[in-house]
């Protein structure tokens, strides 16, 4: 898929040569032109002179045909901006903002604008939030039987107890990250949009279990 990415610091070079290596294509915005020099040599991707939330240069990156944009420029504002710009105005279904300050993050996860506090997360979370589809093995077991898998849920899962995850799927849902910090759910939790939901399972079963989760619930039931 196309990621459109504001910042060209060390976060968003890390970001830019994670996904080129996965096989994405990245257009990088960065008002310096030198700041481009972090990408390497063997970066092939576009990179766009300008200010992230500008819609020429948004449109330059190829924002209109992204599936994902991530805004990790040096100021809280521009990100939350380019952020919301990129998804109100282009429709961009993944986008994450990183914000410093951990309190305005938490106030602008609460309106439903997805960001990522950097004193709590890393480019790690942030690549999460760009790439949900599937799971993302955390650990397993010596014998590799068993993992920890982070599990991307359909939406339709959000308001629904987290004990509805373990009726109908064999994963066991190990611990909960809202808003950046973890929770051990019981069987008064629900889930809430955002929620990031790691499970225990046996690695036989995480097809099944991921393909369960990436739909309704009413459609695994």
């Amino acid at each position: 898929m196309h990621v459109v990415i504001m910042g060209c610091g060390r976060v968003g070079s890390s970001l830019a040569n994670e996904l080129e290596s996965a096989g994405h294509s990245v257009a990088i915005i960065d008002q310096s032109r030198d700041a481009f020099r972090r990408l390497g040599s063997n970066f092939q991707g576009t990179t766009v002179t300008g200010v992230g939330f500008d819609r020429d240069t948004l449109v330059e990156a190829g924002i209109e045909k992204a599936e994902a944009f991530a805004a990790v420029s040096n100021g809280d504002n521009s990100n939350i901006l380019a952020a919301r710009v990129a998804r109100e105005t282009y429709g961009v279904k993944n986008v994450v903002a990183r914000i410093y300050d951990p309190g305005r993050a938490e106030i602008y996860q609460r309106l439903g604008i997805p960001t990522v506090a950097t004193v709590l997360w890393t480019s790690d979370q942030i690549l999460r939030r760009i790439l949900p589809d599937g799971s993302r093995s955390e650990w397993r077991d010596a014998s590799g039987t068993i993992q920890l898998c982070e599990m991307h849920i359909d939406s339709a899962w959000f308001g629904n107890p987290v004990t509805r995850i373990e009726n109908v799927t064999p994963a066991r849902v190990a611990f909960i990250t809202r808003l950046g910090e973890g929770i051990i759910p019981d069987e008064h939790t629900v889930l809430q949009d955002g929620d990031l939901v790691h499970v225990m399972v046996l690695e036989k079963d995480i097809p099944s279990v991921e393909a369960a989760l990436g739909r309704s619930p009413e459609a695994t039931s």
